[in-house]
């Protein structure tokens, strides 16, 4: 992943209401919620939604399908991995701490303990 397009995708989830929306999107998984179904869970005006949700499909974090006449979101689960590995790229200094526990990225910071200096070392 490239840098900018890293920035784009924090930027994007730098708005307290996009954060909101997105991590609601990621907590409904790939089946996605309707866009009425987000609205109501956290109390957005349809126009405010509507915003917020083709700023972060427009940078792909969400996709957008048509069942009929609802429009259901769903956040993209490759690019979230993919900015989560580039996040995480350079983990402790290049240390294989990460890929050598073969860690979900919920134990990152298990995993990183495994790889800090004793408590007074020198770095």
């Amino acid at each position: 992943m490239e840098t900018l397009t890293a920035a784009e995708l924090l930027a994007a989830l730098g708005h307290e209401s996009r954060l909101s929306i997105y991590r609601l999107l990621v907590q409904a998984g790939p089946q996605g919620l309707h866009a009425g179904a987000i609205g109501e869970s956290l109390g957005l005006p349809a126009p405010t939604l509507s915003f917020h949700l083709a700023h972060l499909s427009r940078v792909g974090l969400a996709r957008r399908r048509q069942e009929g006449r609802f429009a259901i979101y769903a956040a993209d689960f490759p690019v979230m991995n993919e900015l989560i590995g580039f996040l995480s790229a350079n983990c402790c200094g290049g240390n294989p701490c990460l890929s050598a526990l073969g860690s979900p990225v919920s134990d990152v910071s298990q995993a990183c303990q495994a790889c800090e200096p004793p408590a007074g070392a020198i770095e």
